[in-house]
């Protein structure tokens, strides 16, 4: 098994065909993004099948707002076992959703959200109902990644029409948006919740048209959950896959347009300076 394995002062990554882990301080994030473009061939970040875009529709979690900020911003209160909980509160969050959509029981993001939290805290032994609390609380305000505000002003300037399609459901999506001063950038923040499914179900995919009136042909999605992208491209957009972990791809339906380390790229990437 080939495997990636930095060690810095705060933290250690082991990236291989399974699985990426990340243990450490968020500030590590950057250097991790740094190896990935570094390890990512320039035939996957330049793409000629980006011409014609018209709307880029992003998804919230993990690929504009970091999910991880959440557990950051209260690491003392929860304590030795932050990260591995941060990780495990994310893997538990978006099986629920996979879950649910197979059994046909839509439930709102931030229900599941907190279910998936509520089973972390048990499995590590934290009782305290104050830890919940302020960890539901951090996801309503998530830290944008640093690279998010620049971007999207340079696609702006450039013309471009933005939007988000999120898992989250409108309560949850609002006030973090808002929070990290971003909301004038986008025409609209597309909740799953329209549809009563999760992704990857092409019915949450169509709501972009719906709202939009732009064919899915035009549309360039960007998703750092390569499951995401792939959905996405099954369903007929131009997707990029936002790969800030350095994970090797999924095996799925659905061939991507491109694969970027991180946000900053993607001007380029649609010719856009």
């Amino acid at each position: 098994m080939s495997a990636l394995t930095l060690d810095l002062d705060l933290a250690a990554l082991v990236v291989d065909h399974d699985m990426v882990v990340v243990v450490g301080q968020p500030t590590v994030i950057a250097r991790l993004e740094q190896i990935c473009r570094e390890r990512i061939p320039r035939e996957k970040i330049m793409s000629k099948d980006l011409a014609g875009i018209e709307l880029c529709v992003f998804d919230a979690y993990g690929t504009l707002f970091d999910f991880n900020s959440a557990v950051a911003r209260h690491r003392t209160a929860i304590g030795p076992s932050a990260d591995a909980l941060s990780d495990l509160w994310r893997s538990k969050q978006i099986q629920y959703t996979w879950l649910r959509n197979g059994m046909g029981a839509y439930a709102e993001f931030w229900q599941v959200t907190g279910e998936a939290l509520d089973h972390c805290l048990a499995v590590h032994g934290i009782t305290d109902p104050g830890v919940r609390q302020k960890l539901m609380g951090a996801y309503l305000a998530l830290d944008p990644f640093l690279e998010v505000p620049a971007t999207l002003e340079t696609l702006r300037r450039a013309g471009k029409r933005l939007a988000i399609l999120s898992n989250g459901n409108p309560a949850m999506l609002a006030p973090m948006v808002e929070a990290s001063g971003l909301s004038d950038r986008f025409e609209a923040v597309l909740s799953v919740d329209e549809a009563g499914v999760f992704k990857p179900d092409p019915r949450v995919y169509r709501l972009v048209e719906a709202r939009s009136g732009v064919k899915p042909a035009h549309v360039c999605f960007l998703s750092s959950n390569c499951w995401d992208a792939h959905g996405a491209a099954h369903f007929g957009f131009q997707t990029v896959w936002v790969n800030r972990a350095c994970a090797p791809d999924d095996r799925l339906p659905g061939r991507l347009s491109g694969e970027i380390a991180d946000l900053s790229l993607l001007p380029a990437l649609l010719g856009v300076s």
